[in-house]
């Protein structure tokens, strides 16, 4: 699967774990930074992950902050992502089973490293259940 990541300095540390865990499973990883630890602004870096998940260069996103809640924001903000906030295996197997997400954010000061690392194996691993939930998300693109 091909998958963007980015993060401010916040997500980096798990940026670059995340990563390494992706490549082991065989993913194909376009990392759009930000390659350190020093202060950034987050939209610069997670909206080319939403832009690249929209386009169809990637099938999925990761996006990393502090407490991901920014960059959550930011990718939900380009159409045709569904970026969910998660923190913990649950809310992303649900994300994925019931709002088909292709972003997830993640909050590095928020979750341990393994816990994230576990949610981003649960999201890849679990398919959108479809039925019910396809109506719901077909009205998110929707104007209201």
């Amino acid at each position: 699967m091909k998958i963007a990541i980015g993060s401010d300095h916040a997500g980096f540390a798990y940026k670059e774990k995340i990563k390494a865990l992706l490549a082991s499973l065989g993913h194909e990883i376009t990392d759009f930074g930000t390659h350190s630890e020093e202060s950034v602004d987050y939209p610069l870096f997670i909206r080319p992950v939403a832009l690249a998940v929209a386009r169809g260069e990637a099938e999925r996103g990761v996006v990393l902050g502090g407490s991901g809640n920014g960059e959550a924001m930011c990718a939900n903000r380009v159409k045709g992502v569904r970026c969910a906030l998660c923190w913990n295996v649950e809310s992303a197997r649900l994300a994925r089973q019931h709002n088909d997400a292709n972003v997830i954010s993640v909050g590095q000061r928020m979750i341990s490293l393994d816990e994230a690392l576990a949610i981003v194996r649960v999201w890849l691993e679990t398919e959108f259940e479809g039925g019910r939930h396809v109506r719901r998300i077909q009205m998110l693109d929707e104007d209201f």
